[in-house]
């Protein structure tokens, strides 16, 4: 009953492309949805992987290549990557940018307000180190 109960549990949003993309990062090289579907332990339908790929490459989480007459996948990007473009994305469709990055700066906590200083005043070479 409790396994029943487990299964059937709505995932929060972005969930599942979360899984995903964790689950192709572990992966070696380029994976298919296949693979996916196994690594996440198969409870998902193998059509249900492929729309979390096909959102995530729209997205520029991932990118493909076709081999033979499927696609093999890759993440393009880090748990860190996909939650800064959710932030960007929800920064682009506000008018008053200015407002929204302020308020976003004083709700912050210090260590991460002082943090956030330290990384604006590096370059951006220094960042990828």
């Amino acid at each position: 009953m409790a396994e029943q109960r487990q299964r059937s549990r709505r995932r929060g949003r972005g969930e599942l492309e979360a899984l995903v993309l964790s689950a192709l990062r572990e992966a070696e090289g380029p994976a298919t949805a296949g693979w996916v579907q196994e690594r996440l332990g198969g409870d998902l339908a193998y059509t249900t992987v492929v729309t979390i790929l096909t959102r995530l490459l729209a997205k520029g989480v991932v990118t493909r290549e076709r081999v033979g007459r499927s696609f093999a996948w890759t993440a393009a990007s880090d748990q860190a990557g996909l939650a800064a473009r959710k932030m960007r994305r929800l920064l682009d469709a506000e008018s008053d940018r200015e407002a929204v990055l302020a308020s976003f700066v004083t709700g912050l906590e210090p260590d991460d307000e002082r943090l956030l200083r330290e990384l604006l005043g590096q370059t951006r070479d220094e960042w990828k180190d």
